[in-house]
């Protein structure tokens, strides 16, 4: 069990600078979750894109993490200072995004102007995010951690319940083109957020032995300590498959289970609102249980949802209620898994790998999404539909064997000597 929480800790939600950073981050996420829309609608309806640009410009959102991923780790752990780059990747996404109502107004807006900006955006959130994590060190002391990574992880479950419907509003009547606007101004509140926390930094740099070298470092260690192997391993595992099962699901919805559009909708906003359920349970339960725990419990339930989406028939109103069940239950718990994944990491890794570890991760988990989309549509066309559903239940359960079979299943050191001792150093 972890240490209980000083009794004079400042409950986080007191806490202006934490304030600060996540409001920065809700904002700046909502943001983003309405281009999601908007700039895919800019280039169908407006731009008469062709089916290849808008492959490109889908992969444009997730090949700044392939090429930049394991090098912005290494950059956020030369760093005195994280926040400076955190609002400077703002600004820059901002002003990217307020190009595209700007180049739209005076008749030069084109598809490749559209995946530049993409690039462009991609490329800033890729730096932000390394940066990101080691900076919530400096915000928030040790023992709040755990709160900290439940509250941002609660930031994504609000952006997918309000973003949709709030990109929906704005294209009706702004136009898609200056619904974008909206993601510039959202860059920018959070960079002014940013500036605003007044917490100092005092980040000791890591060494640098050359890039590839630091490089290296960082997956070397993501891949020999146990628990962080076991974590990476649980992510790309889960990613994979479930990106497998995204590329199949609306199909499967709408062909197979006869869904009707406007339920899918709902069906998506509940499982956000399953994540914010899932964010406030962990907060507390982590005080009373741990981390590892709740790890090892909550990976159990990561196929329920899929297992039940394949296996599922009957008529409307089962079909329905089954769906609700199982998108809340899973929302919960992938933002569960996600929020002590962030704290173990954060707790077994020093200060000078915490910006290469976490980039190495999210490199990892990000690169495995892409094929995992391609292999599921590749099954599909190959098995059919429900059987690329099973085959990801089947793939994602197989996540349960990393996190069981590692130190995860012993409770985690309690006193600073014996963290001292499991933590990674160079």
């Amino acid at each position: 069990m972890n240490t209980p929480e000083p009794l004079h800790a400042v409950p986080l939600r007191k806490q202006r600078d934490y304030r600060l950073l996540w409001s920065a981050r809700t904002i700046s996420i909502t943001g983003s979750e309405v281009s999601k829309l908007a700039v895919p609608l800019t280039a169908v309806t407006l731009l008469a894109a062709s089916p290849s640009e808008m492959g490109l410009l889908t992969a444009a959102s997730f090949v700044p993490a392939l090429l930049f991923g394991l090098h912005s780790g290494v950059l956020a752990d030369r760093l005195v200072r994280h926040r400076p780059l955190m609002i400077a990747c703002e600004l820059v996404a901002a002003a990217a995004a307020a190009s595209v109502p700007l180049a739209w107004l005076l008749g030069g807006l084109n598809v490749t102007w559209l995946i530049i900006v993409a690039l462009i955006i991609g490329t800033a959130g890729v730096m932000f995010r390394a940066a990101n994590f080691p900076h919530i060190a400096a915000v928030v002391p040790p023992e709040q951690r755990t709160d900290a990574m439940a509250g941002f992880n609660a930031s994504y479950s609000v952006a997918s319940v309000s973003g949709p419907g709030l990109a929906g509003l704005l294209v009706q009547t702004l136009t898609a083109p200056f619904a974008v606007l909206a993601e510039a101004l959202s860059f920018l509140a959070s960079a002014l957020l940013l500036r605003a926390i007044r917490t100092p930094e005092k980040n000791e740099p890591a060494p640098s032995h050359g890039m590839w070298r630091d490089v290296v470092e960082g997956l070397r260690a993501s891949a020999t300590h146990p628990v962080l192997r076991a974590l990476l391993g649980a992510g790309v595992t889960i990613n994979f498959f479930a990106m497998a099962y995204t590329a199949v699901y609306m199909l499967y919805m709408l062909k197979t289970l006869d869904i009707p559009q406007l339920m899918i909708g709902i069906l998506i906003a509940l499982s956000g609102l399953g994540g914010l359920l899932g964010a406030w349970s962990t907060a507390r339960l982590a005080k009373r249980y741990g981390e590892n725990r709740i790890l090892l419990v909550s990976v159990l339930f990561f196929p329920i949802e899929i297992l039940a989406v394949g296996l599922l028939d009957g008529p409307l109103w089962w079909k329905l209620s089954v769906l609700a069940l199982t998108g809340t239950i899973t929302g919960g718990i992938v933002v569960a898994f996600a929020t002590c994944m962030g704290a173990i990491v954060l707790r077994d890794t020093t200060p000078q790998l915490r910006g290469r570890v976490n980039a190495t991760m999210t490199f990892a988990v990000q690169g495995v999404m892409a094929l995992g989309g391609v292999t599921g549509g590749f099954l599909a066309e190959l098995l059919g539909l429900r059987p690329v559903i099973l085959i990801c239940a089947a793939g994602i359960a197989m996540s349960t064997i990393w996190i069981w079979t590692s130190p995860l299943r012993r409770l985690p050191p309690t006193s600073d000597d014996e963290l001292t001792n499991n933590r990674i150093y160079r």
